[in-house]
């Protein structure tokens, strides 16, 4: 009989051992303290990358095609392969052609004049 008091006491003790915890709901907000605060409000701006202007595809005069893609930053990549890495030509102050070590491109239009290493000055045609 002892023993049935004992083990009915059990369970009424450990309810009284944890009423006695800390018994204030956790508070969760949005306007907390942010750790990294300190730490962004030092980073530096972040530039987004530029945005696709157009891109077009070119047949050139020896029957190749040439993909360009223009940017809003003044440059182009152009690529004799879909998908492929490409060199990325500029614009001196926002004017066409574009230009880079070897190449160059007239412009953003339906008919450029293309000139590549070992490929010459040619005309393609979108």
């Amino acid at each position: 009989m002892q023993r049935t008091q004992i083990f009915a006491a059990a369970p009424l003790a450990a309810l009284l051992s944890l009423a006695a915890c800390n018994s204030e709901p956790e508070v969760v907000s949005a306007n907390g303290i942010d750790p990294q605060a300190e730490q962004l409000a030092k980073a530096p701006p972040v530039e987004l990358p530029p945005s696709i202007q157009a891109s077009h595809t070119y047949r050139c005069d020896d029957n190749s095609l040439l993909y360009a893609t223009f940017y809003t930053n003044n440059t182009v990549k152009v690529a004799a392969e879909q998908g492929a890495e490409g060199t990325i030509l500029t614009a001196e102050n926002g004017q066409p052609p574009y230009v880079a070590e070897g190449y160059s491109l007239s412009a953003n239009a339906e008919e450029v004049t293309y000139s590549a290493p070992g490929k010459g000055t040619q005309t393609c045609n979108s």
